[in-house]
């Protein structure tokens, strides 16, 4: 419950741009709970802010709620949705998630503070997109079934020569299986690499981030490459053919290259804390 030190609410900001640009789409809500949505000025910049319950969102309560995952899922798609539509006519930069003041006076000192930071990542990303592109390996049906086992004499003491042939058979085939495996993946991450260079033809910059694992990839895939582009808006077709050339190159038989966007350059904006010291904080 708030006090008369606690205030009722926090100020939660989404996203800066120059300009006060265009009303945002009636119905947009951002986080439930919170009131309406609004456009408020920090120096040269205007922000999307919004008043969330001061109780709800303190760094206990977030930490509490954020560990659910239908609720991270919820607030993340909530983040996204306002800061895609505050971005969409002239470019945006987003904050983390989450990432909450005291007071509408606060953040707007804290906004302007940064002011020029604001300034040079608005310069590295309007007018651009991210595109997320993944290369997965896919694996030969064969390769995950065991390798056959050496079939067991009925009477080994009556053929001693048998099961030596056998072994070392199977032996032989599990090294050259392993090979195999190792060469599929060498050839997939210079074809990863290939791709990398020629994206980078269109592109204007890009972030490599650690791959996912199997759990998140699925069953039969390995992946190779996890990456963002940052695309200008008017490359997006031919990034796109590109990758639909390289797909259909030799070079990535076996392989799967996957391309989602365009998305707000969340990857291409620097992570520094944009809070105040007595910020209530953010949750990236």
């Amino acid at each position: 419950m708030a006090t008369a030190s606690t205030p009722a609410h926090a100020v939660c900001v989404f996203a800066v741009r120059r300009g006060r640009g265009p009303e945002l789409p009636a119905g947009l809500s951002g986080h439930e709970g919170g009131g309406p949505l609004r456009l408020v000025p920090a120096g040269a910049l205007w922000a999307v802010v919004q008043d969330v319950p001061a109780h709800e969102y303190s760094e206990e309560a977030l930490r509490e709620r954020l560990s659910d995952p239908a609720t991270l899922e919820r607030c993340v798609r909530d983040h996204h949705a306002v800061v895609t539509a505050f971005a969409a006519r002239g470019g945006a930069v987003p904050l983390p998630l989450a990432t909450l003041y005291h007071s509408e006076e606060r953040g707007r000192a804290a906004l302007v503070d940064n002011g020029p930071r604001f300034e040079r990542t608005l310069e590295r990303i309007t007018g651009r997109d991210e595109w997320a592109v993944k290369v997965n390996l896919l694996t030969p049906r064969e390769q995950t079934s065991q390798p056959s086992r050496p079939t067991q004499s009925a009477s080994p003491a009556r053929n001693d020569e048998a099961p030596a042939p056998n072994g070392r058979a199977y032996l032989a085939r599990l090294r050259e299986r392993g090979q195999e495996r190792d060469d599929r993946r060498q050839r997939a991450l210079d074809a990863a690499e290939l791709l990398d260079r020629a994206v980078l033809s269109v592109a204007d910059e890009t972030v490599r981030r650690r791959p996912h694992s199997a759990e998140v990839v699925g069953r039969g895939r390995t992946q190779i490459m996890n990456s963002a582009y940052l695309v200008p808006h008017q490359s997006g077709a031919e990034f796109l053919a590109l990758l639909d050339r390289l797909r259909a190159a030799p070079e990535f038989e076996g392989c799967e290259v996957e391309a989602t966007g365009p998305w707000v350059p969340y990857s291409f904006v620097d992570a520094p804390s944009y809070s105040e010291p007595d910020a209530v904080g953010s949750h990236a």
